[in-house]
């Protein structure tokens, strides 16, 4: 592991970087990444319950501690994350470039770290079940392990349709982001009011994380200023609080197991108001944050989260969090 205290590394890292390279970007992602790698390890263990060997269960200290939803809150920043690859790749589009060339270079610096993840787990699942492990715990470790793997066919495909994205921003500005927070509200209204389909949903999981990847989308396009910051803090920590306390959502921003309305799978109307908070909170912290990043030991440490931040997101769960 390489030591940022190291004399010189930390130094030798900043001057290798770019002068017009925005670190508070950097930064934001890494914050983003930390807080779900985090999350997931504080609120996701392998239970064995008792009396039953060779069986392993996903459990929650939130199925016991209801108390402890907010710490849910320090740590689903999902939403960061769209909101800084939407700016990222709103950034490094350019008119004229050709399509193919430009997104598939994205996804295969995105996509890179998949095949050695699904590989691994080849051997590793053989290993469980010559360890006598049973076929619902076998199930239970590969769907949590491999779980990354929706956010990244959801990201990816938000990053395919980038310039899609930046159309409609230049179109209808607002109204874009105001569309989908509307299908987000219309599908939770059908789903939780009208007793809908639940599968109507899954319309969410593109329309939801499509709003913070349109904020920075429109962020990289000097579509945001202060005053708005405030407001979408200010809005989405009013709008989420009236969700949960008057609408009955969950008070939790990551699933529960056994819980009959999860805030993110799909996301709800109360995640993306949450994410909008968390938006407008980046936005305003973003100078403080530039300021630190001239530190050649800060700046170091983001940079080198960044080169591996979706290896770390994919491989976080590789060893299970808790086994009790």
């Amino acid at each position: 592991m390489l030591d940022t205290h190291h004399p010189g590394l930390a130094e030798r890292i900043a001057a290798a970087t770019p002068p017009g390279r925005d670190r508070a970007v950097d930064a934001l992602r890494a914050i983003a990444i930390a807080g779900v790698v985090l999350g997931h390890w504080l609120v996701t263990a392998f239970v064995a319950p008792p009396g039953e060997h060779g069986r392993l269960v996903v459990a929650s200290p939130l199925q016991a501690m209801p108390w402890l939803a907010p710490v849910s809150w320090l740590f689903q920043t999902l939403a960061l994350f769209f909101f800084v690859g939407g700016y990222v790749a709103a950034k490094g589009y350019k008119p004229g470039t050709p399509y193919g060339t430009w997104v598939r270079t994205r996804m295969t610096r995105l996509l890179r770290p998949v095949p050695v993840l699904l590989l691994a787990w080849i051997p590793a699942s053989a290993a469980l079940v010559y360890a006598g492990y049973s076929g619902p715990t076998l199930r239970s470790v590969i769907k949590l392990v491999l779980s990354p793997l929706w956010f990244l066919i959801v990201y990816a495909a938000l990053t395919a349709l980038t310039p899609l994205v930046i159309a409609l921003w230049r179109r209808l500005g607002w109204y874009a982001a105001a569309l989908a927070f509307g299908t987000v509200a219309v599908v939770d209204l059908v789903r939780f009011g009208l007793d809908g389909p639940g599968a109507l949903g899954w319309v969410n999981v593109l329309a939801g994380w499509l709003v913070p990847y349109l904020l920075g989308a429109a962020w990289a396009h000097d579509g945001v200023n202060r005053r708005l910051s405030v407001a979408l803090l200010a809005g989405g920590v009013v709008a989420t609080s009236g969700l949960i306390l008057c609408a009955g959502y969950p008070a939790s921003m990551v699933g529960v197991p056994g819980a009959e309305v999860s805030n993110l799978n799909p996301p709800t109307l109360a995640a993306v108001t949450f994410g909008i908070a968390q938006v407008g909170a980046a936005l305003l912290l973003r100078d403080r944050l530039a300021r630190l990043m001239r530190g050649p030991r800060w700046w170091a440490a983001v940079a080198l989260a960044n080169l591996s931040a979706m290896t770390v997101f994919l491989w976080h769960q590789r060893i299970p969090p808790g086994y009790f």
